[in-house]
């Protein structure tokens, strides 16, 4: 069974108009979460002597920095040690990863290094058709021609943007599945995506959540909803309700 309580993570995105760390943690909290996906509009993950400063009033408040992300990897081993480090004092177990397509293959060998290094995984965030590995199929080619320090950090929405099954994508790749974004979308008649409550969209949720528990090793599960940027506490609290009730057991079967 998926804890949502302990489990589940919030993408620090979705409060990037509050952009102070302390109004953050105030919208985590008022979520009643205590983990958190963080993101560059809310930390810098360049500066080591900033870390401490950074990471303190999350430690106070009592929030995982579950991961961190999305980072775009390069190859540049100077700028990306910093990055594993924060994640390391953080206690991540996962980086969320995009990687830039003229920098290979350093940008997939000096990142795998790197995690070896520091013991954390790392993440590919599929964003979507327009993305280069936004397709189940560069996906598979990637992961075929990597170690296992890198595997997939499942954006549901965006999956369903590039024409797949978000289920089907955690199924194929389960193996390496190291985090989810739980996200949904509905699509107008030109296919423009919308943010709405988590399964209220093509989201098939309740199939997500039993494939994530009896995966049991996915280090980073997080709620992510981009929409109403002024006030989007409400409808993350309805994505928790549709969450919490898509990962709880079946009712047992009435008496005879």
């Amino acid at each position: 069974m998926f804890d949502v309580k302990k489990q589940l993570a919030v993408q620090s995105w979705c409060f990037r108009n509050f952009k102070s760390t302390t109004a953050l943690i105030e919208q985590i909290k008022g979520i009643r979460l205590k983990r958190v996906e963080l993101c560059g509009v809310h930390a810098d993950f360049n500066d080591p002597a900033k870390f401490p400063s950074l990471l303190e009033p999350f430690k106070q408040a009592g929030l995982q920095i579950a991961s961190i992300g999305v980072q775009t990897f390069t190859g540049d081993e100077a700028k990306e040690t910093a990055w594993f480090e924060f994640a390391r004092q953080a206690g991540c177990r996962m980086i969320s990863a995009a990687f830039d397509p003229f920098k290979q293959p350093d940008c997939f060998t000096v990142a795998e290094k790197l995690a070896e290094k520091f013991d954390i995984n790392l993440g590919i965030h599929n964003h979507g058709a327009h993305d280069w590995l936004g397709s189940v199929q560069m996906l598979n080619y990637i992961l075929q021609r990597t170690g296992r320090r890198i595997g997939l950090c499942l954006d549901t929405a965006w999956m369903l943007d590039a024409g797949g099954n978000p289920v089907e994508v955690a199924e194929k790749f389960r193996d390496r599945l190291y985090g989810v974004h739980i996200k949904d979308f509905i699509f107008d008649r030109a296919g423009t995506p919308k943010d709405v409550v988590v399964g209220k969209g093509n989201l098939d949720l309740p199939a997500l959540m039993r494939l994530i528990a009896d995966t049991g090793h996915c280090s980073s599960v997080t709620l992510e909803y981009e929409g109403d940027v002024e006030n989007p506490a409400p409808k993350l609290k309805a994505c928790l309700r549709k969450i919490r009730a898509a990962a709880a057991p079946p009712a047992a079967p009435a008496a005879a």
